[in-house]
Formats: C-alpha cells, sequence, structure tokens
C-alpha cells in the first residue's frame, strides 16, 4: 500500500476544518425546508421561495465580494465566513425557542448562508494555491472532492434518522456547531499572509472584473459555460426526478434516498482517480473525456420505470454520472487555479459562483414550468438533450499550462 502524501500542516488544517463543515452541511440537509413544513405549515410556493431565493438573491448578495476578498487576508475572510453561517443557523432554534421563527427569517438564514458559502469558496481558491506546491494542486483538489462525497455518502442518511428521531433542530445545530469548528480550525492553521494592498478605492468596473477576465479568456470562458451549463443541468433534473419516482411511479421514500445516497460511492472513487486519468491522458484530454461522459448520463433518467428494476436504472445512472463528474472538478478547479493568477482568482471564483448560482435557478425554473406544461418526463428528456450538446464548449485549442506558463505567483513563499 501506498502512503498518503503529506501536504504540510497547514494544509491539513485546512482539510480538517473543510471535512468538519461538509459533514455539519449535509447531516443538516434538507434541514430548513423540513423546517418549513413541519414547524410553520409552509405550502409549496413557500418552500419553492425558500429554496429559490437561497441561490438567486444570494448570488445577488455577493456581488461586491469578489473586489473585497481579494484585498483582504484569506484567512480571515473564511473564518469570518463561518462565524456568520455559525450566528445564521444558531439563531433558529433560539427563535423557535421564544415562539419568534418565520419562514421569513429561513429565507434571510438560506440567502445569508449562500453569500458567506460564495466568500468562503473565493478566499479558498487562493489560499490553497499558496499553501501547496504547483504540482500538489490535483492532489490537494482531489481530497477535497473525496471529502465532498464522502459527507455525501454518509451525511444525508443519518441527517434523515436524525431528524426522524430528534427534529430537525437537533441537525441545524450540528450543522451550526460544525461550522465553528470549521473556524478554529482555520485559525489553527497559523498565517504568513500579506493581503495586496488597495491603491484605489473599489468602483462599478470592479464588480464585474470575475467575468471580465473570464470572457476575455478563450479557456476559461469556454470551461466556465460547460460547467455553468452542466452544473444547472443536472440540478434542474433533481426535483422533476422526484416529481417522477415519489409521485408518478410510487416509490417509497426510502427507496428515493437509496437512489441517491448510495451512488455517492463513485464520488469517492472518481476523485481517487482523477490523478491517474491526468497522468495518463494529459490534462486536458482528462477534462474533454470526463466531460463528454458526465453529459451522456442525464438522458438516461428518461427511461426510469416502477419496481426494481427503475430502482437499479436511477442508481446506475447516478454511479455512472458521480464518478465522471468526480474526476472532471478537481481537474478543472486546478486547471482554473493554474490559469488565473492568484491576485486574480478569488474575482474569477466569485463570479463563477454567482453565475452557477443564478443559472441553477434559472434552469429549474425553466424545467418546472416546461413540466408543469407537459410531463416530468419531457423536462428531463429536454434537460438531457442540451445536456448532450455542452461538451462541445470543451473543444477547441486550449491553453497550455507547463512549468514556464504557470502563474508565477502560485511558488510564492506562502507555500509550506
Amino acid at each position: 500500500m501506498g502512503v498518503r502524501r503529506t501536504l504540510g500542516r497547514p494544509f491539513e488544517w485546512l482539510w480538517a476544518a473543510y471535512a468538519v463543515s461538509t459533514f455539519g452541511t449535509w447531516l443538516g440537509f434538507g434541514a430548513l425546508s423540513v423546517v418549513a413544513i413541519t414547524v410553520l405549515d409552509a405550502g409549496p410556493a413557500e418552500v419553492a421561495a425558500l429554496s429559490a431565493a437561497g441561490l438567486a438573491v444570494g448570488a445577488v448578495v455577493a456581488v461586491p465580494l469578489g473586489p473585497w476578498v481579494e484585498f483582504r487576508r484569506k484567512q480571515s475572510v473564511m473564518i469570518t465566513s463561518d462565524l456568520i453561517r455559525f450566528g445564521a443557523f444558531a439563531s433558529l432554534p433560539l427563535a423557535y425557542a421564544c415562539g419568534v421563527l418565520t419562514i421569513g427569517q429561513l429565507i434571510a438564514v438560506s440567502v445569508v448562508a449562500t453569500a458567506s458559502r460564495i466568500a468562503f469558496d473565493a478566499a479558498g481558491g487562493p489560499l490553497i494555491k499558496t499553501l501547496v506546491r504547483p504540482d500538489d494542486l490535483l492532489t490537494a483538489n482531489s481530497r477535497f472532492e473525496s471529502t465532498r462525497w464522502s459527507a455525501t455518502v454518509v451525511g444525508p442518511t443519518l441527517g434523515g434518522a436524525m431528524i426522524g428521531l430528534f427534529g430537525p433542530f437537533v441537525t441545524i445545530c450540528i450543522d451550526a456547531t460544525s461550522y465553528l469548528l470549521s473556524a478554529l480550525g482555520i485559525g489553527a492553521m497559523g498565517s504568513t499572509e500579506t493581503p495586496p494592498s488597495r491603491t484605489t478605492p473599489t468602483r462599478l468596473p470592479d464588480l464585474v472584473e470575475g467575468w471580465r477576465i473570464i470572457v476575455g479568456h478563450r479557456t476559461l470562458r469556454r470551461l466556465f459555460a460547460n460547467t455553468m451549463l452542466v452544473n444547472g443541468l443536472i440540478m434542474a433534473g433533481e426535483p422533476l426526478l422526484a416529481v417522477l419516482m415519489l409521485g408518478h411511479l410510487g416509490f417509497p421514500m426510502w427507496q428515493y434516498g437509496l437512489a441517491f445516497s448510495l451512488p455517492c460511492v463513485g464520488g469517492l472513487i472518481g476523485s481517487r482517480l482523477a490523478g491517474r486519468v491526468v497522468d495518463r491522458l494529459g490534462e486536458h484530454r482528462a477534462l474533454l473525456v470526463t466531460g463528454v461522459l458526465r453529459a451522456c448520463w442525464p438522458i438516461g433518467l428518461t427511461l426510469v420505470g416502477p419496481g426494481a428494476i427503475g430502482l437499479a436504472t436511477v442508481m446506475a445512472i447516478e454511479l455512472g454520472l458521480i464518478v465522471c463528474c468526480s474526476v472532471f472538478n478537481p481537474v478543472y478547479v486546478t486547471y482554473r487555479q493554474q490559469l488565473v493568477a492568484t491576485h486574480q482568482l478569488s474575482r474569477v471564483i466569485t463570479a463563477w459562483s454567482i453565475s452557477t448560482s443564478v443559472c441553477i435557478a434559472v434552469l429549474t425554473a425553466a424545467c418546472g414550468l416546461l413540466a408543469a406544461m407537459t410531463t416530468p418526463r419531457v423536462a428531463l428528456l429536454a434537460a438531457g438533450l442540451a445536456a448532450l450538446a455542452t461538451p462541445v464548449l470543451l473543444s477547441g485549442h486550449p491553453t497550455a499550462v507547463t512549468g514556464s506558463s504557470r502563474d508565477p505567483s502560485a511558488n510564492a513563499s506562502g507555500v509550506r
């Protein structure tokens, strides 16, 4: 057996902090909707507003964060983001205990959580780039991807059981505590960061600088459009599949949960294969091959039928999709980190996250409207056909990333 390569004490602390908060997030997955339905007697429109507002409004609120994060210590931004999320989620059980909890507060917490997550990610990308050597970036990103999928396998199932036994506020409290522990872990990293100095105040054009960088770079804009559309189309299909399986096909809730939790094991497999795939195919071919493969799976969901065969079909499709995504994701994140200068990375990641959140919200609404006008199966077919067209965005001559063309700031003194 091979020995796991260490990437330095600061990275290990950051990885541990991420693991704690990610497991907490997935333990509390869906808890806000459960509170809205079971505690506040919210109807479908209010639950839909809760889900949509967190993505759309949170993304709009996050627009100024790119320029702001760029000129701040990244660890401080991440700690602040964690503490804000801790306070937001901790306010819910307190409000419930005082009898003042409202659907408006749930929406506000959802918005704050989305904006804080975007700020956290915007600071995390540049920080990782200074913590590890350029040749270790893919290894570092694969470890985060593996952790995310581990949490996805365990969290919703365990969280659902805890909600059934103790109610949704227990998982919300655990989620809140996980952010506090994450902040402590990031603080334990130690820091020699020197934030860039700002010579001019933030201007209106600075707010769209991240998008300008993406659009002005041929390879980045193709990768941006591909990931945004694929993520949006995949996420748009989830509520359609829920209606199809739980409503039209009559699957019990435990089978529906099993259909999505068990295939997440594929995320562990794919994230561990990412380095080998890149070694064998090269970075661009790995992106192209896995990008094509992940686009082929969603259309298969239109074939789902009742009974054991239908359940096995969903699980097989989800497993294949997740394996491909978990190889693609760390490779594309690493490629983006290599292409973008460290001092610009916060703006680019912020623009990327905002656009993806808005795209998911828009495509989910569009597919929902199409399903209402036709059937969920027709809407799944439309989303699947659209996904098949996305690999064309990955074609073309890529920008090579070599030892001489890497962002020179990747070798900053912050590398441990």
